[in-house]
């Protein structure tokens, strides 16, 4: 039995898919997506945007392919790329088509709005035979006329009802290898939809607030909806909406997953507010900080506090602490223990290099189990 009971999430039960290497749902873990915002004919751009994402720890990217010289751009952006890529796809089928030749891992496409019977057929042909998997997207903003005049405005029967439709043409041909996302700028409305569809179906769900603004009000208005939705269990993999640079949704959506517990990944700061009790500037402290440490991968924990009111409390927590003394000297704790005094002018440095330290010793530990359970094999 866990010590911490109430930190303990229990993910929905869903079904597992792939996107290319990249498992979905099941027990896989919650896998973080974003979006490129450049032409992607436009190759070495579009490459360049995946690439920092990458360095970020995207786990999967989708691109748009509105038109032939995208998904022939695609077939070079998969090549230079080492995460697998979504094909978004709107209405032209051949598009879907091109896409899986070219190289996609997963096509973005609502088989209900791509014409005929014949050539949603020939979509999934297209997708069984190139090894892709899709996500059906429905958005509240782009709703089958026929929901719209049966429910008078989009609401989550609405937009359940849309899903559930998708879901039966690619069921009744016989392909499974699916997510769903049910996705709206209202967050009352996207949870309500997430919710209902959560227990319509064991599909994976793509879970995200669609259009959720900028940096700030984008983050805020994302960590209320799909932090209820994840929190809840629900979700299997998540897009962060953010009128912001790709690699900064996907730094966004980790501090959400590290917030809930749920994944880790990167250094995670505990720090304080900053009061007149400070033993030296928190606040800067922190943002350069954050600058410094943003390379590293393992997830080491840093509690940076400006006074030892909360500060030893906060040290007992993380792997390596900082509180304010006085004197222009400061306490450092490693592995929640009182370890030694730093000088404020060297404490920046100095932090730099233990988490660094720590990161590598976590990273060799993880190499050796790795090979130790490789060799057991």
């Amino acid at each position: 039995m866990s010590l911490r009971p109430y930190r303990d999430i229990q993910r929905r039960k869903s079904r597992q898919i792939h996107v290319g290497k990249v498992a979905v749902g099941g027990d896989a873990p919650i896998s973080v997506q974003t979006m490129t915002n450049t032409l992607t004919h436009d190759v070495a751009a579009t490459v360049a945007q995946i690439k920092r994402s990458e360095e970020a720890g995207v786990d999967i990217v989708r691109v748009s392919c509105p038109d032939e010289e995208s998904t022939a751009g695609l077939k070079h952006i998969v090549k230079q790329v080492s995460v697998p890529i979504v094909a978004d796809i709107h209405f032209h089928y051949k598009r879907a088509l091109e896409a899986a030749a070219a190289g996609a891992a997963c096509l973005r496409i609502n088989p209900g709005n791509i014409g005929s019977a014949a050539r949603v057929k020939e979509v999934v042909q297209a997708a069984k035979d190139h090894g892709c998997s899709m996500r059906i997207g429905v958005n509240a903003g782009s709703l089958e006329r026929h929901l719209l005049e049966k429910y008078g405005e989009p609401c989550p029967d609405a937009m359940v009802e849309s899903a559930l439709e998708h879901m039966k043409i690619l069921q009744d041909l016989d392909f499974h290898e699916f997510k769903v996302s049910v996705k709206a700028s209202d967050v009352f409305l996207a949870v309500a939809a997430y919710q209902a569809l959560a227990d319509a179906c064991d599909y994976p769900l793509h879970v995200g607030i669609t259009e959720a603004g900028g940096t700030r009000s984008g983050t805020v208005k994302s960590s209320i909806g799909m932090g209820s939705l994840l929190w809840a269990g629900i979700g299997d993999t998540i897009r962060v909406s953010l009128s912001a640079e790709p690699e900064e949704e996907v730094r966004v959506g980790f501090e959400m997953l590290k917030s809930l517990d749920l994944r880790h990944r990167g250094v995670r700061i505990v720090s304080c507010p900053s009061c007149a009790r400070q033993g030296f500037n928190v606040i800067k402290t922190v943002e350069v900080l954050e600058k410094r440490l943003a390379h590293i991968a393992e997830p080491v924990s840093l509690s940076i506090i400006g006074c030892v009111v909360n500060g030893p409390g906060e040290a007992r927590e993380t792997d390596i602490g900082l509180t304010g003394g006085g004197s222009g000297s400061h306490k450092m704790y490693i592995g929640g223990l009182a370890d030694h005094n730093v000088n404020d002018e060297e404490k920046i440095d100095h932090i730099v290099k233990l988490v660094e330290k720590k990161a590598a010793e976590m990273a060799a530990a993880k190499l050796a189990a790795a090979s130790q359970s490789h060799a057991a094999e």
